[in-house]
């Protein structure tokens, strides 16, 4: 895939002095009428926390990794600080993936609170200012992955990440979480009584993201909003017409607003009330395809119920490493996305290896096949045609 020297470049100006200032204009500067449009032709390719196979999740570098590699939207999840700032992490703590047990100024912060009906202790982001936050560095999550990369880069602002999107050198969407918002709206108060979900919209619409699935503005800024939180949805969709993922635990798992079952949710009944505020689910995957002595075994229909129901289905989450990958795969990651996209016929994966599905899907897509070339020159004209397009369009 050819693109500029940005990656590379952003790459060396992080690793070369990390402050707490904004690592981008914001709003973006940068002029690019002409990008090449977001591929709508096959399964969106979803870079979970960016590539975070590759570097520490959610940095500015993970997500720069990804859209070197081809990825179509940047995932991330969003939670805030103490003074109300939208930030990008995962957990509600900052232990797992930070090095705040280093910092000796923070050691009276730890702090225990109930989340999702369990006590949880650790160093909490919602006790730490962004100015704090930004003190932090990030590590990679799992030790069999590449640790070159830890304490290089600092945890950033939605904004941030918004701006990775806006200044990439092709059309790359974005797939922001509403993070545990019954937690962070106990714990984070905004003036005027605003609530968690409304600052997010609030970012979103101060950087031009609107539209309905597939108009005109989505594609100019594609974006999907998702949570586990049935509420928030419902919530948001009288703020922005944006599409919706309603995301979906392990059968185990209630939705942490509403209380309710795994079952109750991906009900043709939930699904015929749901789909009224969103556009697709967004389930665990082996809950569509359930595991035994880690061996699949037979397919239920969420699939092709959900589709009946005029849903997308975006399955989580998909990892090349043997640790991950089922029997059935032969220790393939190639296997794995074979059967995903050919045999259940999902609309899109999340994956912490956005490199691997982008050459799947190259090499298996009938536009690149019998082609020498990485991109397939019939992938390529179709991609001039669209640029000729936009550029009449915007001329």
């Amino acid at each position: 895939m050819t693109l500029t020297c940005f990656v590379p470049l952003f790459f060396l100006s992080l690793i070369a002095g990390c402050a707490a200032r904004p690592l981008y204009p914001l709003p973006s500067k940068l002029s690019n009428k002409n990008r090449q449009p977001i591929q709508t032709l096959r399964p969106y390719n979803i870079a979970h926390r960016g590539s975070n196979g590759e570097i520490p999740e959610e940095t500015a570098a993970a997500y720069m990794r990804a859209i070197e590699e081809g990825t179509d939207f940047i995932e991330t999840d969003i939670l805030s600080s103490k003074d109300g700032v939208l930030i990008c992490f995962h957990d509600v703590t900052l232990d797992e993936t930070t090095d705040v047990t280093k910092h000796k100024e923070f050691a009276n912060r730890k702090r225990t609170y109930e989340v999702q009906g369990v006590n949880t202790t650790g160093f909490f982001t919602v006790d730490f200012t962004l100015e704090e936050l930004k003190k932090l560095r990030v590590k990679q999550r799992y030790i069999f992955r590449d640790q070159q990369y830890n304490g290089k880069f600092p945890i950033i602002t939605f904004e941030e990440f918004i701006s990775i999107a806006l200044d990439a050198p092709r059309v790359v969407g974005i797939y922001p979480e509403i993070k545990n918002p019954v937690f962070i709206n106990q714990r984070v108060k905004w003036p005027d009584g605003k609530r968690f979900e409304d600052k997010f919209v609030e970012t979103l619409k101060k950087y031009g993201y609107r539209g309905s699935y597939m108009s005109k503005d989505w594609l100019k800024q594609p974006v999907f909003i998702q949570s586990f939180a049935p509420t928030s949805l419902v919530y948001v969709s009288n703020l922005t017409d944006s599409p919706k993922i309603l995301l979906i635990d392990d059968v185990t798992i209630p939705t942490q607003d509403t209380n309710q079952s795994y079952w109750e949710i991906t009900s043709d009944d939930y699904l015929d009330f749901i789909k009224e505020y969103v556009v697709g689910i967004g389930p665990w995957k082996d809950t569509v395809v359930p595991v035994k002595d880690n061996y699949l075994q037979t397919p239920t229909d969420l699939v092709a119920r959900a589709h009946a129901h005029n849903l997308q289905v975006h399955p989580y989450t998909y990892r090349d490493e043997n640790l991950f990958l089922h029997f059935n795969f032969h220790q393939d990651p190639y296997q794995e996305y074979d059967f995903w996209l050919n045999k259940i016929g999902v609309d899109g994966l999340f994956t912490d290896f956005t490199g691997s599905l982008h050459n799947f899907q190259q090499w298996t897509s009938p536009l690149s096949q019998n082609n020498s070339s990485d991109e397939g020159r019939a992938s390529k004209l179709l991609d001039k045609i669209a640029l000729l397009i936009s550029s009449y369009k915007n001329g």
